[in-house]
């Protein structure tokens, strides 16, 4: 009996495990289905994700469903932007909802490494706005019910994510990475506590040109009243901390519409210890903060109160003080003392032109020297308003007595600095230099600077700024960088909006350098590591340089020597012009590959930051062939003769295109067209010719001396179409034509006209043979001293295909077709004339003999009385024309039917 209840036992969890496994499979497409439908119900952007993990297990009793690599990606002007990406959506479910198919209770969610990448655009339009579709659920109630889904929600929670909020119209920008949050509570309450608990292993947050929070660890405890009837969450006994500093929090905030956001928040720091302070400093903060001797007080607090929405901000405001702080370094020295800060920034009714940062004292002393600052800034948007100035010495050499910087970095050289501004932006705007103040000098000498991203070393000898109203005059600048030995001069014209608003730089630069190396300046090397790792790394690394979108600067540039990749420009002259994401390049000309070059084009990362666009024209004289081949990748799919060519071109180009990460053009993108006039070469080992003279056995199409060879060419698609031209090279005439692939695949017809002294016998007996069998299909071929060949080439430049031809075949099938088509007209039109002179006679004639007979009172015995004669000649020459012309075609009159009825 036992053994028969173990074995029903037995046999019913092997059945209740095969039932879990199995049943997940069961409901996977009807859940796919049901997610799917739902995405596309609320969003218009492109959404895909790789699979739907389903399991049993994972949240037993409940039904596991995981939503594998989610990507959503906006649409219009967003469409290059991944809004949300997520690794893993684990959603918990209620098994018998799954298997009832209506609806299907949610009970926990999880999002597993989430990046999000929220861009609001300069004209206030947010990119997840783009991707929702209008919401007309609130039209009609009965539609409310539709939801494939519902909450019955108790906890859930983010893991690993990176969030990123770039306010591009508010000049506002925030950076969380490593974020992990968890909620718990019951959601199918109207009212109910939300326990929250927060991480973020750092929090950067930047309102205009002002970084308030740099890579601070952040933690939030909070337990959050949730009224769902008024959509309000009350902050109850919030703990916070930035660093080692700690705040309360408290307030509410409320959801007031789809776009409106109420709040009343306030925090402050129960500490006035001015080491919770300093530990917001990054660089004072990451080494050895716990061992640092600190002494003064230090005050912090704010508030944000009122709505928020695309229109409309709240109040806020910030307020910081220290008094007598002091710190210092256990192992260090000397201390950084003296330490005096006052700052306000308040906005009081959310008018973002109302907002008001005071600063009326910033000072520190190190090593008895005082450094010296204050700010005022006013009216932000309509008329900035400034007044400032800074003051200080400070030996550069010295840092390290205060401070301990990064492991591997060295600071040398000393700042001199005394500025002072004072007036509104609009004054210098409208060049109404006499209403604004600036004035003093900024002077950086013998500074070098070394660290691991540095290693080389950055040296600045001597860098001179005088401001004025008008601008900042470079008087001087020079240094070394990377081997490279430079100097500068010339002015910025808007330091304060570039500063303060944001705006683009703009000015003129003067540059001289020696010599650059400009694989080291861009970071690429030439050795390729053999570990995988690193070699993944060193390929991540690896991307297009990003043209900054904030500046507007020339740059006059001349250069004694610039070395790239396997080529080597000297005497480089132009102008650079850095606008709007876009480098461009103006009659940059330069000595190279024993010719001389001129380049126009712009390479531009406004569209794409991995696809740069490349728009460029060129103007290449006497350069060498074989130089020029092996120099540049792209000059080896558009021209692959060149490897087997050598002397001088000269040439003129246009493209247009993509480049790819690794910098290298994307061939698929490439468009343009040129010309090429070889100088003077020698064609060499080239193998479709060779085997074209091998096939007709003539020596002189071997190893061709070649001259002022000109032609013209276009290329798209991966193609480069070679305009028809001539060719005469030992006393053989050549008319090309055709195409060829970079993948080196060739399409070219060649028109030959070739001496048959210079054929071998072979040459002879293969045109002889051709001459045979064109004349066993009935054309006639008369072979003179020279025959014409039609030559088709195929295969590829390594393994060439070779068809040869009579050109005479198809002449002479195309000449006996014509003449035979215009004998046949030249028969019709002569038969047709001959045959209308002689109806015309005969109607002459029959009409003369008509009139004859009617005066002499004569009558056709044929034809009634009442009969016309000009009757009578009409139908006789309409029937004359009409035997004429079945005569000329072939048409037989019909035989006269003799039945008798």
């Amino acid at each position: 009996m036992l053994k028969k209840i173990l074995k029903i036992v037995g046999i019913t969890m092997v059945v209740l495990i095969l039932a879990a496994i199995a049943i997940p499979y069961f409901f996977k497409d009807k859940i796919i289905a049901k997610v799917k439908t739902e995405l596309n119900k609320q969003l218009t952007a492109k959404v895909d994700f790789k699979d739907v993990d389903i399991s049993l297990f994972r949240h037993f009793p409940r039904l596991a469903v995981g939503l594998e690599d989610l990507q959503v990606i906006g649409t219009g002007e967003f469409a290059a932007d991944t809004l949300l990406s997520v690794k893993q959506i684990d959603i918990a479910l209620n098994l018998m909802s799954v298997i009832k198919g209506d609806k299907m209770d949610i009970y926990n969610i999880a999002l597993l490494q989430p990046r999000i990448h929220a861009i609001v655009n300069k004209d206030g339009v947010p990119n997840w706005d783009i991707i929702m579709k209008p919401d007309t659920a609130a039209v009609s109630p009965a539609d409310t019910g539709k939801s494939s889904f519902s909450l019955s929600l108790q906890q859930y929670k983010i893991e690993d994510a990176w969030v990123n909020y770039d306010d591009r119209q508010g000049n506002m920008e925030l950076l969380v990475t490593g974020l992990n949050h968890q909620g718990k509570g019951d959601f199918t309450q109207d009212q109910f506590l939300l326990q929250t608990s927060t991480t973020a292993g750092g929090i950067t947050f930047r309102y205009g040109p002002v970084p308030y929070l740099s890579q601070v660890k952040t933690t939030l405890d909070a337990a959050i009243q949730v009224d769902n009837n008024t959509n309000t969450y009350t902050f109850k006994d919030g703990k916070a901390s930035l660093n080692n500093l700690e705040l309360a929090l408290q307030g509410f905030f409320k959801l007031v519409n789809d776009s409106t956001y109420g709040m009343d928040m306030s925090f402050k720091a129960p500490s006035t210890n001015f080491k919770d302070l300093l530990s917001l400093i990054p660089a004072v903060y990451k080494t050895d903060f716990d061992k640092i001797k600190t002494s003064g007080t230090a005050a912090f607090g704010g508030f944000v109160k009122g709505n928020y929405s695309p229109v409309q901000m709240p109040a806020f405001g910030l307020d910081l003080a220290v008094k007598d702080g002091f710190f210092q370094y256990p192992d260090l020295p000397k201390p950084v003392k003296n330490i005096q800060i006052a700052m306000k920034i308040s906005n009081p009714d959310g008018v973002p032109d109302h907002t008001v940062i005071d600063m009326p004292t910033g000072h520190l002393e190190m090593d008895n020297t005082p450094l010296d600052l204050r700010m005022l800034i006013k009216t932000p948007v309509s008329d900035m308003y400034v007044d400032a100035a800074a003051k200080g010495k400070l030996d550069l050499s010295k840092i390290t007595q205060f401070v301990k910087l990064e492991a591997g970095t060295n600071l040398s050289g000393l700042l001199d600095a005394d500025i002072s501004a004072k007036g509104n932006m609009s004054a210098i705007e409208k060049q109404q230099y006499d209403r604004f103040y600036a004035a003093g000098t900024l002077q950086l000498s013998n500074m070098l600077y070394k660290s691991k991203d540095y290693p080389d070393g950055v040296k600045v000898n001597n860098l001179f700024l005088q401001f004025n109203p008008k601008n900042v005059t470079v008087k001087d600048l020079n240094g070394q960088y990377l081997g490279t030995n430079f100097e500068a001069n010339g002015e910025v014209n808007n330091l304060l909006a570039y500063t303060f608003k944001n705006e683009p730089l703009d000015g003129q630069m003067n540059f001289k350098a020696d010599e650059i190396n400009l694989d080291k300046w861009m970071g690429t090397t030439s050795t390729t590591s053999t570990d995988p790792a690193t070699a993944k790394k060193d390929s991540a690394a690896a991307t297009p340089f990003a043209v900054p979108a904030n500046l507007n600067l020339g740059l006059q540039a001349n250069v004694n020597k610039i070395h790239y990749d396997k080529a080597d420009l000297t005497n480089v002259s132009g102008k650079l012009l850095v606008k709007d994401e876009t480098v461009t390049m103006q009659q940059l000309k330069a000595n190279a590959l024993q010719g001389t070059m001129e380049i126009n084009g712009s390479y531009s990362t406004k569209a794409s930051k991995t696809n740069p666009d490349i728009n460029l024209a060129y103007d290449v004289q006497n350069l060498d062939v074989q130089q020029t081949f092996n120099t540049f990748n792209t000059v080896q799919k558009l021209m692959p003769i060149g490897k087997f060519l050598s002397g001088k071109i000269t040439s003129q180009l246009t493209m247009h295109g993509k480049l790819g990460k690794d910098m290298s053009p994307d061939l698929s993108t490439l468009t343009g067209d040129g010309n090429l006039l070889l100088v003077q070469g020698f064609l060499k080992q080239f193998a479709p010719i060779d085997q074209l003279a091998n096939t007709l056995n003539v020596t002189q199409l071997k190893d061709l001396s070649l001259r002022d060879i000109k032609n013209y060419f276009s290329f798209e698609n991966g193609r480069v179409k070679v305009n028809p031209f001539k060719v005469t090279v030992n006393g053989i005439r050549m008319d090309i034509a055709g195409s060829h692939g970079f993948d080196q695949s060739l399409d070219y017809t060649l028109q030959l006209a070739l001496p048959r002294s210079m054929m071998g016998t072979a040459g002879n007996t293969l045109v002889n043979n051709l001459a045979s069998q064109a004349q066993s299909k009935g054309i006639p071929i008369n072979l003179g001293d020279s025959v014409h060949l039609q030559v088709l080439m195929a295969g590829n430049i390594l393994k060439p295909s070779v068809k040869t031809d009579l050109r005479e075949t198809a002449n002479n099938l195309k000449s006996q077709a014509t003449e035979l088509v215009k004998n046949k007209i030249d028969t019709v039109k002569n038969t047709v004339k001959d045959s209308l002179n002689q109806i015309k006679n005969t109607a002459v004639n029959s009409l003369k003999n008509q009139l004859k007979d009617q005066l002499s009172g004569k009558k056709d015995s044929t034809k009634p009385a009442t009969g016309k004669p000009l009757d009578n000649v009409g139908k006789q020459a309409g029937e004359s024309v009409k035997n004429t012309l079945n005569g000329l075609f072939g048409k037989k009159k019909p035989a006269a039917d003799t039945t008798k009825h």
